[in-house]
């Protein structure tokens, strides 16, 4: 049995639990918003017009979407994590049981309820699998190694890419509506309130932080409206890495997640 000296299995278990249970909620979710029919991330949208083209079923394709996605990392020189591989793997097939589940109402105001309930959850569901440190989704880390190997802004690669597979979704039948700008607004400041409440905090996190030369004492927090505290930035150490802002498990990082 693992003494409390040794919490490494019990901490393994947390974070396998929350990438599988982060991952089927994420599909869960696209569910939700695709019945709300209100309108869609871009990448939903790209992924749902492919559906109505081929008759795959959207399941399958966003599957296939993921999977040329994850090829593209091997000319940025990208490594994918366990959790980046089983994104691509699991989220199509909980799409398609939350499609099974789930059967949206005829009144608007209901839809936009069930989108808006999709989003929250979306949010949720990107912590939860982000979090559990096992790597970044396909999408993101294309964005962010096209940014590293070639030094475009990120905001720059991220407009391109997402307004390119918007545009060939709509064409091919995708829903584009509200619910697209309201993904595009929401969805940053959101995730960024979910993914540093669920990080889960490695061992190698304090480790480093005790031995790192000239450590300076824990940063104080402060704690906006009650909620959980959060670390307040202070100045970087010498020898100390600097932190990447584009980093997408960086929970201080601005992530925008781009869907399916």
């Amino acid at each position: 049995m693992p003494s409390p000296q040794h919490p490494v299995p019990r901490l393994l278990v947390r974070r396998w639990t929350q990438l599988f249970v982060g991952l089927f909620l994420y599909g869960i979710a696209l569910a939700l918003m695709i019945e709300a029919a209100v309108g869609l991330d871009p990448w939903t949208v790209f992924a749902q017009g492919a559906d109505l083209q081929t008759g795959w079923g959207i399941g399958l394709v966003t599957v296939l979407i993921g999977a040329l996605v994850l090829l593209l990392w091997i000319p940025l020189r990208q490594k994918p994590g366990i959790g980046t591989v089983l994104n691509v793997l699991l989220v199509g097939p909980a799409l398609e049981v939350g499609l099974w589940a789930f059967e949206a109402p005829e009144e608007l105001w209901a839809r936009i309820l069930i989108f808006g309930g999709g989003l929250a959850l979306l949010a949720v569901a990107t912590g939860l699998y982000v979090g559990a440190g096992f790597g970044p989704g396909p999408r993101d880390g294309l964005m962010t190694g096209a940014h590293a190997r070639f030094g475009f802004p990120i905001w720059a690669v991220r407009g391109t890419i997402e307004l390119t597979v918007l545009t060939i979704g709509w064409l091919l039948g995708g829903n584009v509506g509200l619910g697209t700008v309201a993904f595009a607004l929401l969805i940053g400041p959101m995730v960024h309130v979910t993914l540093p409440r669920l990080r889960v905090p490695l061992p190698s996190d304090a480790a480093d932080s005790r031995t790192a030369p000239g450590a300076a004492a824990p940063a104080p927090t402060s704690t906006d409206r009650g909620s959980a505290a959060t670390p307040v930035a202070g100045p970087l150490q010498p020898g100390a890495p600097r932190p990447n802002p584009d980093d997408p498990t960086n929970p201080t990082a601005p992530i925008v997640v781009v869907g399916s």
